[in-house]
């Protein structure tokens, strides 16, 4: 069963969703800076298709929460 979780609560991130750098910024009420930022770091991963970021859900999951991922690995 894919993860969802809501971010508001009108909005939900689906794990296999692919996400556009607008859709992503809104999500995570980011900046663009921040969002560019974020991927420079590493901190969120995301690929250019056409020139344009793509960004899987799995990934923004992953940036809003850390310590789930850390404690299921234990």
């Amino acid at each position: 069963m894919p993860h969802i979780i809501s971010l508001s609560y009108m909005t939900q991130v689906a794990e296999k969703e692919i996400y556009t750098a607008d859709e992503t910024k809104a999500l995570l009420k980011i900046s663009r800076s921040t969002f560019l930022r974020l991927i420079k770091k590493g901190v969120l991963q995301a690929r250019k298709v056409g020139g344009q970021y793509r960004i899987l859900g799995e990934e923004i999951l992953n940036l809003i929460r850390p310590q789930v991922i850390k404690r299921r690995k234990r």
